[in-house]
């Protein structure tokens, strides 16, 4: 059995039991567990149907009760004109994909912002080093500058 699925039984009631604690959950503990990174499956007590979809429908729409939105109400009117049709294709074709290359897209972003953060990080402190230290970088450069000169120039700066 997958330790990462968990799976509830819905009853006629409304209630939704954890097969796996043995207790009655609330839609909120069951959003909570997918936040969780776990992957849940809803059956029906009697009839053993798979209703995951409709529960998880659910949970989306008592979210977007509380805040009083969901979708812009001009593309919620475009849904009802054209039917269900339209919206099943746009589902199922591109925004579950869309979704997906978005997160993608956003965990590139941060670790390549982490990694700029750490690299600017480094280089602050080295620059202070540098800054601190300066005494013994002039020394280093004007011991370079003296092995440099040639022998011509030596006797020229003596003369």
């Amino acid at each position: 059995m997958d330790s990462n699925k968990v799976t509830l039984k819905k009853y006629p009631n409304r209630r939704l039991y954890d097969t796996e604690k043995s207790a009655y959950v609330t839609l909120k503990d069951v959003a909570e567990m997918i936040r969780q990174g776990r992957q849940v499956e809803v059956l029906d007590a009697r009839t053993d149907e798979d209703v995951t979809a409709f529960i998880l429908t659910q949970i989306i729409m008592e979210n977007a009760k509380r805040r009083n939105s969901l979708l812009p109400v001009s593309l919620l009117h475009l849904l009802i004109r054209f039917g269900e049709n339209v919206l099943n294709e746009f589902f199922e074709k591109y925004l579950e994909q869309s979704i997906r290359s978005y997160l993608a897209y956003k965990k590139n972003m941060d670790e390549q912002m982490r990694i700029c953060l750490e690299l600017g990080m480094d280089l602050s402190s080295l620059a202070e080093r540098v800054m601190t230290d300066r005494s013994g970088l002039s020394d280093l450069f004007e011991a370079a500058r003296k092995s440099e000169k040639t022998p011509d120039e030596d006797n020229n700066l003596e003369n």
